[in-house]
This record gives structure tokens, sequence and C-alpha cells, in this order.
């Protein structure tokens, strides 16, 4: 006789002292009832053929200790097929209607009980460990199950492009609501599959195992059909899940949305690796030719700074290099977004300071290496020098050689000397490299001179030297105002006597919602304080962590205030004019500061009303509300065609969620991801010492490696970023066969091999 099964999770909550809801609580947001109005629950439609023997699972959750949950399969002959999700987004496991009381209980938390615990408990003491094992794990797949089927509606808006990902996700969050360590160690006890890393084909996995314990089951032919039940039938199983759900077509999924969005790997990569250029790009005649042979294959713009005219010398210099040296690129461009950010400083004065390499007793151990060339012209990029001037006059550059002696007149009336060490072509021209062993500070129209070799002197003009960047240098227990006023330019102290010194933010989000008593960030987490007072047009803050000598803040630097709730709008006026030019020139759009469902609500209407379809989109997780609701966001960004990415900018992620958990938190997303089959960059600070200063950290080696787990990582703009592109390709691509000989002997020696 046919029976039903029945899988009811049964989620007792209790308040812990810390007040902290479930894991699930931070993946998904609850539904608004208007989005619960659209959900269409339709009862699985899955039948056994024999009794399913109850079991015990407990919800996951890592926080408090005192919540449980149960996941119960068990026969039940009058009742058809039913499931209770233990996750508390409705969006995801809705509630049917129970006798349960659930007043008494916080708002997140989930009862749902139709058969007490000591009803079904016993029936599994009298099971063997491998059928209560193979028990558990049809309960899990129930339970996996019953969450595509609540989730219906919402699967039913994905593009067909993203069905399948966007299902294995759903899957994915259902295995992740549930306590499965002791589940976990079973499997591993018989060499069966880990749970921890089948994120990628969910269905297809739990099945492959099923099916593997019930052929380990010892039991004669005849008695097959009364073996301990299935949850389907063998051939309605297999059909389900042969389709669509193997373990191949989803991994030729997930490599299709990799290549959608980020290109082709090429020669045999697995890893693409993505540089962050400026205003260097168009300085340096080399700098985009050399990243590309280094291993680079997209180039990000960060429409944060710069401007269309230096956006797209910098692309058309990316297409050519591109073509010219038969590397394909693709271009990333991010929006600004929301971002706080200090606002300008006043300029300081321009003039550069030359400084040669001293000893402790202050002798010269290293002269200062200057760059000159003709206005116009740049050093190739493996020359590293401490500053590049440009000399006007082409006449005067022609005379030069090299062991020439120039003279000047520093900006303080020093007598000073260049001598010139070699030469390189560049482009329209030559540069030269030369020495100076005495500090000296070099201005705008300092001339400098040569003698000629009939005694005569000749004379070049210094021109284009950049102001010198303004900051102003916080100490721990400093008073720092930001004022909302950004018509001018603050000098950084506007009053020395009571050491208060000022910054502007245009941002009217951050003085309408912060409160006294909150932590406020700069610089990525470089100096800290706390709000001590506010007004409509000024924060007073108390700095209360920065460098032993204080700490440097400048111009566009980053604002976090993690514990305040400042709620953005989805683009800024100037994402939406950036937008026209991104959607023109790039293949791909970073969004900055992605938050929540109705970021990518408004972000489509935007891509919709502009028809584009094709552009790749990067949702940038930069805070703990885009963390938490990644999955959400995740499913709303399928119902459309456009590519899909994410990124994981740890800087304002470490800032707003705390750096303790940001581990953590970087292995949630890469997991969600993979579940939906959605590539993931790893952004910030990748070999950053490596970048700047040409040594890497041991530290940053390993989290380079790690970086093989993404779809792509990416480099922030350094002096020496062509050589860390090197050790990075390297780090991702290298070839273990030397690793692989240098074990061999050791393996010999022990006769293991």
């Amino acid at each position: 006789m046919a029976l039903s099964a029945i899988l009811a999770c049964v989620v007792t909550s209790q308040r812990t002292l810390s007040g902290h809801a479930t894991q699930t609580d931070d993946l998904l947001e609850r539904a608004s009832s208007k989005v619960q109005e659209r959900l269409v629950k339709k009862p699985s439609k899955l039948n056994v053929k024999q009794p399913v023997h109850s079991v015990q699972l407990l919800a996951r959750n890592e926080r408090a200790l005192t919540q449980k949950a149960l996941v119960l399969a068990f026969q039940n002959d009058g009742g058809k097929f039913g499931s209770h999700g233990c996750t508390d987004d409705e969006l995801f496991m809705p509630l049917e209607d129970t006798d349960t009381d659930s007043s008494n209980y916080s708002d997140g938390e989930i009862v749902s009980t139709s058969h007490s615990a000591a009803d079904v408990f016993p029936t599994v003491d009298h099971l063997g460990n491998q059928e209560t094992l193979l028990a558990k794990l049809k309960a899990v797949y129930l339970h996996v199950l019953a969450s595509e089927q609540w989730n219906v509606s919402r699967l039913e808006l994905c593009n067909r492009n993203y069905v399948l990902s966007a299902t294995n996700l759903i899957h994915y969050l259902a295995l992740k609501c549930l306590d499965l360590e002791q589940l976990k160690e079973d499997l591993s006890s018989v060499g069966l599959l880990n749970l921890e890393t089948i994120n990628s084909n969910v269905l297809a996995s739990l099945t492959a195992s099923i099916q593997v314990l019930e052929n380990l089951k010892s039991c004669p032919p005849n008695q097959k059909d009364n073996a301990t039940p299935g949850i389907q039938t063998r051939k309605r199983l297999d059909q389900h899940i042969h389709k669509e759900f193997t373990v191949n077509s989803m991994r030729k999924k997930a490599s299709s949305n990799g290549e959608l969005l980020l290109g082709p790997l090429r020669d045999g990569r697995a890893t693409h690796i993505m540089v962050t250029v400026g205003y260097e790009a168009i300085e340096s005649e080399t700098l985009v030719a050399d990243l590309l042979k280094a291993g680079t294959s997209i180039i990000r713009i960060n429409c944060a700074h710069g401007n269309p005219s230096v956006w797209s010398e910098i692309i058309r210099r990316v297409k050519e290099c591109s073509q010219m040296l038969e590397k394909p690129c693709r271009i990333l461009m991010d929006l600004a977004g929301p971002k706080l950010r200090t606002g300008k400083l006043k300029p300081g004065p321009c003039v550069m300071k030359i400084s040669p390499k001293k000893n402790a007793a202050g002798k010269v151990i290293f002269p200062a290496q200057v760059w000159l060339s003709h206005k116009g012209a740049s050093f190739p990029s493996h020359l590293s020098p401490d500053v590049a001037l440009f000399i006007e006059d082409q006449e005067f550059m022609s005379q030069l050689e090299v062991g020439n002696t120039l003279r000047f007149s520093d900006a303080r009336g020093k007598k000073r000397l260049l001598k010139i060490s070699r030469s390189f072509h560049v482009f329209s021209g030559t540069g030269y490299m030369a020495e100076c062993n005495k500090t000296s500070y070099v201005q705008s129209g300092t001339e400098f001179y040569i003698k000629g070799k009939k005694g005569r002197f000749s004379s070049g003009l210094v021109v284009d030297v950049p102001a010198v960047e303004p900051s102003i240098r916080l100490s721990v227990g400093d008073l720092l105002i930001i004022t909302r006023d950004s018509s001018g330019q603050q000098d950084g102290l506007s009053n020395p006597m009571s050491g208060a010194h000022r910054i502007t933010c245009s941002s009217g989000y951050l003085f309408d919602s912060v409160k006294p008593g909150e932590s406020i960030a700069f610089d990525d987490g470089k100096i800290w304080g706390v709000i001590q007072g506010i007004s409509i047009s000024e924060i007073i803050v108390s700095i209360t962590h920065a460098g032993p000598r204080g700490t440097k803040l400048g111009s566009d630097k980053s604002i976090n205030i993690p514990k305040s709730n400042i709620r953005y709008e989805g683009l800024t006026s100037k994402d939406l004019t950036d937008l026209e030019f991104v959607a023109a020139h790039a293949d791909m759009m970073g969004i900055s500061f992605v938050r929540d469902v109705n970021d990518i609500v408004v972000l489509h209407q935007q891509l919709e009303k502009k028809k584009l379809n094709n552009l790749g989109i990067i949702l940038k997780i930069e805070t703990k509300s885009g963390f938490e609701k990644l999955p959400l966001m995740l499913l709303e960004a399928m119902k459309f065609s456009n590519p899909l990415g994410v990124m994981i900018a740890r800087g304002d992620l470490a800032v707003e969620c705390g750096w303790e958990r940001l581990a953590d938190i970087q292995e949630e997303i890469l997991y969600i991801c993979s579940a939906a089959h959605i590539p993931v960059i790893l952004a910030t600070q990748v070999l950053e010492s490596l970048v700047k200063f040409g040594v890497p950290t041991r530290a940053e080696i390993t989290d380079a490696a790690n970086g093989r787990r993404a779809n792509c990582v990416m480099l922030n703009k350094g002096k020496c970023i062509v050589e860390a592109v090197l050790t990075l390709d390297t780090i991702l691509h290298g070839n273990s066969t030397e690793t692989k000989a240098e074990l061999k002997p050791l393996l010999l020696s022990s006769h293991l091999f």
C-alpha cells in the first residue's frame, strides 16, 4: 500500500542572553507581506512505497547554543506530503498553520510542530547505524526538495539562464539551515561525501550518497522491495537528477557563467587577474602592455577617481595593447556608489622633494634617482625613480648625454647638482635617469643649466610639478570636526589653539543618521574615533585609534559607521551620469555598496531603460547588510539576463563587520556564490606589501594562494604592480611538478611511493 511521507521541521527557539537570532537570520531577510502574498505554496508530489523512519536533525545555529531544530521524516498514512523549512525567511520556507503559539518567540524565530519528539525518537533507537544514516540522509534530501517546492514562484521569475543555478542556491540554503555535524561525521566514517564541498551540486551529491548507501545494504534480492524505503522510486529519482542536476551539468553551468562575465581564460589558467589602474597608466607608456604580458586579463577603473577623458585614454591603451599582443582583456568600471568619503583638503604647494637615502648618522648611502624627460613622455614601467621631472624645452633635452651634470637652485635657493647616469628611449624622444646626493626641493619654473662644449650654458625649465597631497595628521585624543559645508576647501586645522582639525563630507546621509557614542572609522579602518556630538552641519569626533606617531588622513578617504543604520539611495546622481560612459565603453560594471534587494531593483530599472541586457554586473559586497542579504540579492539579479558576479571588497567589509569575522564571512560568500554558480572576485590588499614596496609578507602569499578558490583576484595599483602580477600569476597557476619532484625522494625513502 502506497504511503505518503511527511517531513516536518520543528524549530524550537529560546531567547539567549545575547538576543541573537539564528544564523539564517544573517543570510535572509523576512519577506514583506506583499511578497508573501505572491508566493504559491505547492505541496510536493513525492511518493514513497515504504515507511520513512523517523530521524533527528538539528537546525544549524552557531551563536545561540540553546536554539535547536528538528527535521523529522516519519510514517504518516493519512497525511499529504508536507515540509516546514527551518530558515526564518518565509520567502524560502513558508509555514503552514499550526497550533503552536508563536507569540512567545522573538521576531524571526520559527515554531512549527505537529508531533512531539518523544513520539518519534524511540524509532531511531531500533534502527541499525547504517539504516539510521540512510534515513537521516533521506530526510535531508526531502527537506532540500521541499524548499524547492515552496520557492517555485520565485524560481519561475528567474531568467532561463539562471534557473538551475537559482534552484541549486535554494537547495544549498536549505542545507545550511540544518545542523549536520553528526551526519558529516557519520558519512565520513563510511567514506561518503563531505557536506562542506557539495554546495555547487547539492541534489546530485545527496542522491549519489543515498544510492551508495542503499547499494551497501545487505538484503536478499527477494526482499528488495521491503528494504528501508527510498524517497522516490529509483527510476523517478534518476530521471529527476540526470536531466538537469547532474554534477557535470552544474560544473558546466558554473564555468559558463564565469566565462560569460569575465571572459575565457587563456594559456590554461584557472583564475583571472584583475588590476586597478588610474592616471599612472597614462603617465607610463608601457605599463598597460607590461601588465598584460605579466598575466593581467581584466583592467579595473574606479569611477570615484579621474574623469571621462582619463578613462577614455586608459581604455584606448588597453584595447590597443590587447590587440597588438593578442591577449584578450576586459574592462571593469566601478560606479562610485553612495560611499562616504572625506572632502577635499586645501592643496599643498607645487613642490617636489628629492631625498637621497641616508644612514642613521645622516650620511648618504644611496643617491636619489630622478627621472628626466620632455613633457608628455613617461618612464618605462621597469624603472622605479624616486622623482619624475618634466622639462619643457625639447632642444635642451636633445643636448643631454650620460655623464652630464645639471646645475640648479632649489626652492630654498640652495645650489644643487644632478648627474645623468643612464639614458632610455621613450616615445618620441629620450629620457634620462639622474642622481642627486643632497636633499632638494624642486618646483615648477626651476631652471636646469648645463655647460656646453663652447663654454656656453643652455637651460630648461621644469614644468607640471604636482601639488603636495594634502593631509592632516591625527593622533589618539585629537578632536576632528566633520562639516557638511563643501563649498570651500578646508586647510585641515581651523583652530590651532584648540587643536580641533576640520574636514568636510558632502553627503547628507552621514549627518542625518549618526548618533553620539557610535564608532566611526576613516581610510579603511586606519583611524578610529567615537562621535561625541552632532548638529545639523557638524559632527565632533574624538580619535581613539591611530598610529604611534599619528596617522595621515587625506582627501577622498573612506568613512565608515558600522553600527549606524544609514539608508542610501541605490544609484547616486554621479552614478547615473557615469553609467552613460560605462555602458558605452566597459564590459562589466561594479555596483558599490549594494545593501538589499531594492538596490538590485533600482539598478535593473536603469538597465532596462537603457536596454543594457549584455552589460556584466558585479555586486560589490562591502557592508554587513550586503552580506546578510546576498542570497536574496542574487535571486533578484537572476531575474535578468545580464552576466552576474560578486566582488568580496574586503576593505570596507572588514571595517563594517569586524576584522575577526572577515575570514568567516569571506568563506560564506564563496560558498553561497559557488552554490549559485556565480563567479567571485577576491579584492583588497592582495599582495599589498609587494605592490607598494616590492617585498611580500608570508601571510600575503598564503592569502593570494587562497585566491585559487575564486574566479578572479584583484590587485590595487602601486609602483611594483607589474612584479606583483608576475608573482600572483605564479602563485595561482604555478606548476606543481616541482613540488611533487621534491616530495618524491621523501616518499621513496619512507617506502610509501
